[in-house]
């Protein structure tokens, strides 16, 4: 059997973490009190944080791992308002006063990372640039047109043409000038760096296990409890869901390669548009300039031959570029929610001091940073103009469609998978599958050694789906809500907080 390794391109790291130190904060040592614990160490999370510790509140960031290295450190980390085709969408749906909120919030989101990288000296490759949503063939070139003339009504820098710097023709491109690429992880361990201290903290290593709202409330931690006024869950899919949101959210995984050119490499970020887009951008590196093909999208647990994605991804960009190898690979993940707006602010509706941010859909970078400030504004009772449109607890029927299609799918895949019969046991090293047994349905693995065997209950620990086996990542992904598992069975990814439950072989 060819080796999986083998058969893929490039070095299986995120080239962020590649290029930066490790995070050493400590864990939880004890029970702590702040005026308001964040849980996630991620954009959304350190942001809140940063802003919140600037306007005279103590933090506490709870991080199950280490920061940084969760959904953002596998981004490809465009600043931009230019969501692929959005804003025509918006004034179509939610109408042009919402629509200009959200062109508004993505805007200032660009300029509070820009202010933010001034104000602190941030080394991290912070750079204005162009960005393009581009289409390849005739037919794609009318919404489009639709998206600039929407976009410029909005008062975004906005324009429609039929030129890009890709070394391959397209038929016509939407093009926001002032947007900007940066390393997240640079940015994001200068603002950790000066966050603890005066009442603040950053734990690492420390899995949040309950939430209470109360006065004060009460986080529960496998190290200890902490005590705050407000609580922020960034953990990128909210757990202790008593909302819905695993209802109302879509978890998604896409594909990334690092290559290296021979030849110029094209200025600006660009995605192209229609049902399978490809993202394109480059950043500085050791040995020249680093381009970041991504796409070969689908929903999480439901990806089939993730080896076949990312073989696919590279033919993709070497029929397009003149490539001269593949030096990194790496997946990431994306919630979506059922209307395409991220849900932020108060985690339901009769909740006090219990905040959400999660839903960016791909658009981190800008959704992660408006929910910052968002956040901070909402704590602090100040008003903010962006707040209806994001509130978690909206009520609209642009949803109802995307909402029914994939609840059909969870529950087609809640009891499809219990009836589907299992693999053979016969595994080849580093293979895994859900295999039958005697013991009925096993989630096993057979370690690189060809020794060791590893079996776990095949039942996700969230809400009991049957998780899936991802060949390029060697993870357990679930296909109802995407929380995943190493091969060894270890949480990797929520909502769910608890590994998979271990199986006698």
């Amino acid at each position: 059997m060819t080796n999986t390794n083998d058969a893929l391109p490039g070095r299986p790291i995120s080239f962020w973490l590649d290029t930066t130190p490790r995070t050493k904060f400590p864990p939880l040592p004890d029970n702590v009190s702040v005026d308001v614990a964040v849980v996630g160490g991620g954009l959304a999370g350190l942001t809140a944080a940063t802003l919140l510790k600037e306007a005279g509140q103590t933090v506490a960031v709870l991080e199950m791992g280490h920061i940084a290295q969760g959904v953002t450190g596998y981004t490809t980390a465009k600043i931009t308002s230019l969501h692929t085709l959005i804003y025509d969408y918006l004034i179509r749906h939610f109408g042009e006063e919402k629509a200009r909120a959200y062109a508004d919030a993505n805007q200032a989101a660009i300029e509070q990372i820009a202010a933010l990288v001034t104000r602190r000296n941030i080394a991290c490759d912070f750079t204005r640039t162009e960005a393009y949503t581009y289409a390849e063939i005739e037919d794609d070139v009318n919404p489009l047109e639709a998206e600039v003339k929407a976009a410029a009504r909005l008062g975004l820098p906005a324009a429609l043409t039929y030129e890009t710097p890709l070394p391959f023709p397209v038929a016509a491109a939407v093009r926001f000038d002032g947007q900007a690429r940066f390393h997240p992880r640079k940015y994001l361990l200068a603002l950790a760096q000066d966050l603890p201290g005066e009442g603040s903290h950053i734990f690492e290593g420390t899995r949040v296990l309950d939430i209470v709202e109360d006065e004060p409330c009460r986080i529960t931690t496998d190290k200890g409890t902490v005590t705050a006024r407000d609580v922020v869950i960034a953990s990128h899919f909210p757990f202790g869901d008593k909302a819905l949101y695993a209802a109302r959210l879509s978890p998604h995984r896409s594909y990334v390669v690092g290559v290296r050119l021979d030849g110029p490499v094209p200025p600006g970020m660009f995605i192209s548009s229609g049902e399978s887009p490809h993202t394109i951008r480059s950043h500085p590196w050791e040995a020249g300039e680093l381009v970041m093909v991504g796409g070969e999208g689908h929903k999480t647990g439901q990806g089939g031959d993730t080896v076949a994605r990312y073989q696919r991804l590279e033919a993709w960009a070497r029929e397009r570029f003149p490539v001269r190898s593949v030096e990194y690979r790496w997946s990431t993940q994306d919630n979506r929610t059922i209307d395409r707006v991220p849900y932020v602010g108060r985690a339901n509706p009769t909740t006090k001091h219990l905040y959400v941010a999660t839903g960016f859909g791909g658009w981190g970078m800008t959704g992660s940073t408006v929910a910052g400030m968002l956040l901070r504004d909402r704590i602090l009772s100040r008003e903010n103009p962006w707040a209806d449109l994001y509130d978690p607890n909206r009520l609209t029927l642009e949803g109802v469609p995307q909402f029914v299609k994939e609840n059909v799918n969870i529950a087609t895949h809640f009891i499809g998978d219990r009836l589907a019969r299992g693999e053979s046991p016969d595994l080849a090293p580093g293979e895994g599958a859900v295999v039958e047994t005697e013991q009925g349905k096993t989630a096993m693995y057979r370690a690189e050694d060809g020794t060791t065997v590893h079996t776990f209950s095949p039942v996700c620990t969230h809400m009991g789906c049957i998780v899936d086996w991802n060949p390029a990542e060697k993870s357990w992904d679930c296909p109802c809500h995407g929380s995943r598992f190493a091969a060894d069975g270890k949480l990797i990814h929520g909502p769910a907080v608890k590994d998979l439950e271990p199986k006698s072989s």
